[in-house]
């Protein structure tokens, strides 16, 4: 976690995820995610704790969203979802190319 974080400096915005994450709701998300008032400096959160399933839409809903706060000079953190989550995340590399918390 960013020091910044930790000690609530940085301005967050927190879009949680639930349920299947997937083309059925993938663009429902990222039209939320466009929508965003995000600024430089700030801090987008994918909160995957409630998420049960997420497939290549998701996974491009989680890009989309690190694209969108790369351009608008935020961050980009990723809170951990289930293992079954977290194993599909695993499988194509995000893992290791993702800030993942445990909680925020």
């Amino acid at each position: 976690m960013t020091g910044s974080l930790a000690n609530g400096l940085r301005s967050r915005i927190v879009i949680p995820l639930a349920g299947d994450v997937d083309v059925a709701n993938g663009s429902e998300v990222y039209k939320r995610l466009i929508e965003l008032d995000l600024r430089p400096g700030a801090l987008l959160v994918l909160d995957l704790r409630d998420a049960t399933f997420i497939d290549s839409s998701g996974i491009r809903l989680i890009l989309q969203a690190r694209q969108l706060a790369e351009r608008h000079g935020a961050g980009l953190v990723v809170v951990r979802g289930p293992e079954r989550v977290m194993r599909m995340l695993e499988l194509v590399g995000l893992d290791e190319q993702l800030d993942l918390v445990a909680r925020i």
